[in-house]
């Protein structure tokens, strides 16, 4: 689920009314930019098992380059990052976008009606690396075009993302058995990261020298899986406040439905606490009751849990903003630990169990007001070490960060982006595996009192 301050954006992406309705192919800059001389033979570079793909050769891979053009969508990725974020320019090189064989059609972008969609962007100068992302809460490909693509494409890497094979909040509605849907994420980015590092050697005559997988939120959590599930395919990754899945809790199903009570007068501020919602959150509260809370809690439910309550969400998650934000009444009551062992089944096809094979940072924001830090990543890293992992993860709270940065313009004595401790993890994470030099130790990344936090982190102390 996708969020920024105001109700306008939360509208637009809900509804997905700014989706790209234009292919790639009709921007026309391929044939201008080819001129040039770089990409050479760019139109001959074939994704392995793909159904579609459009090949473009560009003058700027970023988004102070794709803005306004069919090659990004920055609608998607509102509220991810601070109005004032630096960003890199200049990256020239090949962008392909398309999608791979898929029977659900949830992502309109391109007018393509087609999910599994992805892109992959090879910059002309290219430093052997290729990062590989999936996409965030609900959203699709382009939606950590600036929050990631931006700074990775700047230090000369590859990127591919994924839209997960299924967006928007009626993605449960994807496949015929619960959890269905979320087992395609993983596989989703399986499939995106072979296939790019065979187009990566296609393009540069050899295959990646590194391969990293990062991501924010439901990208944390794919990060997480990769990395237990297919080390063989990556060097390492960085994991963004992570969505935690684990069949016997904690997860979502044991926070939400306290948040839901809350906001219905059911519950206390003590029983938020307990849930794991941190002292000082308080003033977040009231928006994520309003934009976040209600469709997160029962949009999952329906994927995991779909007899609890069949009218709600019912056939879709809702037709008006109001409709598609509000909670469910019966959500205030769910017991997650007394539902059927069928639900925890479904969950267990989708959970994690701390067993990385490859080194890890994790960051999570102490203020975190939709994933609460106490139940999510604190309980993920001690699992990492009961798993023996511990020496391969590192584990950093970020004072004053929260679930999503454009909240920051909002409340900016009071937060910090996580954006800039990204950047620093990624730099850490890359000398980890390439030079040995290992990041410090776990600790709480202090909130600075002066600076721009909004683009500048150190992880030391």
């Amino acid at each position: 689920m996708r969020l920024s301050p105001g109700v306008p954006w939360v509208a637009a992406t809900l509804l997905a009314v700014t989706a790209l309705g234009a292919s790639p192919a009709a921007a026309g800059t391929s044939a201008q930019a080819g001129a040039s001389g770089h990409c050479a033979r760019h139109d001959l570079l074939k994704v392995p098992a793909a159904d579609h793909q459009e090949n473009a050769c560009l003058p700027d891979l970023t988004t102070t380059g794709l803005a306004g053009t069919p090659y990004t969508d920055m609608a998607d990725q509102a509220g991810l990052t601070s109005v004032a974020t630096r960003k890199p320019s200049g990256v020239p090189g090949v962008q392909i976008d398309g999608y791979f064989p898929d029977t659900s059609s949830f992502n309109t972008t391109h007018g393509w009606n087609h999910d599994a969609q992805f892109v992959i962007r090879l910059p002309d100068d290219w430093n052997g690396g290729l990062v590989v992302a999936g996409a965030p809460g609900t959203r699709k490909q382009y939606a950590s075009d600036t929050a990631i693509s931006d700074h990775v494409l700047s230090l000369g890497y590859a990127y591919a993302a994924t839209d997960k094979g299924n967006s928007t909040p009626d993605f449960y509605r994807d496949g015929k058995r619960p959890g269905d849907a979320i087992v395609e994420w993983n596989d989703r980015v399986t499939q995106l990261t072979r296939a790019a590092r065979a187009t990566v050697a296609q393009r540069y005559g050899t295959a990646p020298r590194r391969t990293y997988v990062t991501g924010i939120s439901n990208g944390g959590y794919l990060t997480r899986w990769q990395l237990e599930n297919h080390p063989e395919l990556y060097d390492g990754g960085v994991d963004w406040e992570g969505t935690l899945w684990t069949a016997d809790g904690p997860n979502m199903f044991t926070s939400l439905p306290t948040t839901i009570a809350h906001t219905r007068g059911e519950a206390d501020d003590q029983d938020l606490y307990a849930a794991g919602f941190a002292r000082g959150s308080e003033f977040l509260w009231p928006y994520h009751a309003t934009a976040y809370w209600g469709v997160t809690q029962k949009t999952y439910r329906a994927e995991f849990d779909p007899s609890y309550d069949r009218a709600c969400p019912g056939p879709s998650a809702g037709t008006t903003v109001a409709e598609i934000l509000a909670p469910c009444a019966s959500d205030a009551a769910y017991d997650y630990a007394s539902r059927p062992r069928a639900v925890r089944d479904a969950v267990e096809r989708v959970s994690l169990t701390g067993r990385i094979g490859r080194p890890m940072i994790t960051l999570h924001g102490d203020l975190d007001t939709l994933l609460p830090k106490a139940a999510d990543s604190d309980v993920y890293a001690r699992m990492i070490d009961e798993a023996g992992r511990g020496a391969l993860h590192r584990y950093y709270g970020i004072e004053g960060g929260t679930h999503v940065d454009g909240l920051y313009d909002t409340h900016p004595t009071a937060l910090r982006p996580i954006l800039p401790c990204h950047r620093a993890a990624f730099d850490a994470l890359t000398a980890w595996v390439e030079d040995g030099v290992r990041p410090p130790a776990d600790h709480d990344v202090a909130r600075p009192a002066e600076g721009d936090v909004v683009n500048d982190c150190s992880l030391d102390g």
